[in-house]
């Protein structure tokens, strides 16, 4: 296993990063403690969840995922400092956490102390906001036209911004999270949480983790340069864009007990022609360069400049297993050229 800085924090990290938001819906407590000791074996020492998981998000089940975990921790407590263990807090929008409201200083305090309830657990590593107050361009919603910027605005998110940076402060000079870090949001909303660290003495934020992938790459190469010259750690999730580009939902196909087969998002703007277009040509080349094709797209994406660690999940061993083995040998300069032909032919399918 390979590891690399998280940004700043001056930790390392594994290059795989060890997803858990099935963990609750489609994996039960001992298929999560399985995946946990594999992962560990493997040399992965990086943990990501939310208190929003399992997905899809459900006012009844937010934050199973972080129990089941916790009861992993409450099981095995000496290992605990084997791993980084990354959470998150959600944003606005859901009526079922906080309200729908805003993250603010108190609702800081209020989901880490919450989450470290759940995963039992005295610190969190890398505390995460999972979404931004301000409209997210990340979950394929909004286009050109739609939203509207103002400076007027960007002075109202700036304070809020300095007063959750103020509230992560707190937490970490108690003990309750080591770093802080971003998620799902853009390079204005990087630069402006660095600059108030700098001039408020605040903690930096030292990453952010974006969907990332062959059929969804609008972070390169503008915001994967910001991070790697402001030294925040890149954490790519959805490399395989909610499974479509393992190949499993070619022709139509629908695997019973598979993502796309639960209530999600994925069906909206995933499940289109030019996407399996583009992904029929990675299969493909994938099955010259005898990889399975969600091997073709993790070891691509891990070799992407500026990746830090890549955010994986599975439903069952045989997925995680697969999916690991794609970080243990990299892609041939043939393959990155065939790769590179098609990216151009869909450079952004969805």
């Amino acid at each position: 296993m390979q590891y690399s800085k998280l940004g700043s924090s001056g930790v390392n990290v594994s290059r795989v990063c060890l997803g858990s938001m099935t963990w609750g819906i489609q994996n039960t407590q001992q298929e999560a403690n399985e995946q946990i000791e594999f992962a560990l074996s493997k040399g992965i020492n990086f943990i990501d969840t939310a208190e929003l998981y399992p997905v899809p998000p459900a006012a009844d089940k937010h934050g199973d995922t972080e129990r089941i975990i916790g009861n992993w921790i409450a099981t095995n407590p000496a290992r605990r400092k084997d791993f980084v263990l990354a959470s998150k807090i959600a944003g606005p929008g859901l009526s079922y956490i906080r309200d729908g409201h805003k993250i603010t200083a108190e609702s800081v305090i209020e989901s880490v102390d919450a989450s470290l309830g759940r995963l039992k657990t005295d610190y969190i590593d890398l505390f995460q906001l999972h979404w931004p107050n301000r409209v997210s361009p990340h979950f394929a919603k909004h286009w050109p036209g739609q939203v509207t910027f103002s400076k007027a605005n960007s002075d109202v998110e700036t304070n809020q911004m300095l007063e959750i940076l103020q509230a992560l402060d707190d937490c970490i000079k108690a003990g309750k999270i080591r770093f802080c870090g971003l998620s799902d949001d853009t390079p204005w909303g990087i630069n402006t949480y660095l600059k108030l660290s700098v001039q408020h003495a605040l903690p930096r934020m030292v990453s952010i983790q974006n969907e990332f992938s062959l059929l969804h790459a609008k972070d390169w190469p503008y915001l994967i340069e910001n991070c790697i010259h402001e030294d925040v750690a890149y954490l790519p999730w959805s490399p395989l864009a909610g499974g479509a580009l393992s190949g499993k939902y070619l022709n139509k196909q629908l695997p019973k007990g598979s993502r796309w087969t639960l209530v999600q998002r994925n069906g909206i703007f995933r499940d289109t022609e030019v996407t399996h277009a583009a992904t029929a040509k990675y299969v493909d080349i994938a099955k010259v360069h005898q990889l399975s094709p969600a091997q073709l797209a993790l070891a691509w994406c891990d070799q992407v400049d500026g990746v830090t660690s890549t955010i994986i999940g599975a439903t069952n061993m045989a997925q995680l297993k697969e999916n690991i083995q794609a970080f243990e040998t990299p892609l041939t300069r043939d393959a990155l050229a065939e790769i590179s032909q098609v990216f151009k032919e869909y450079p952004v399918p969805f």
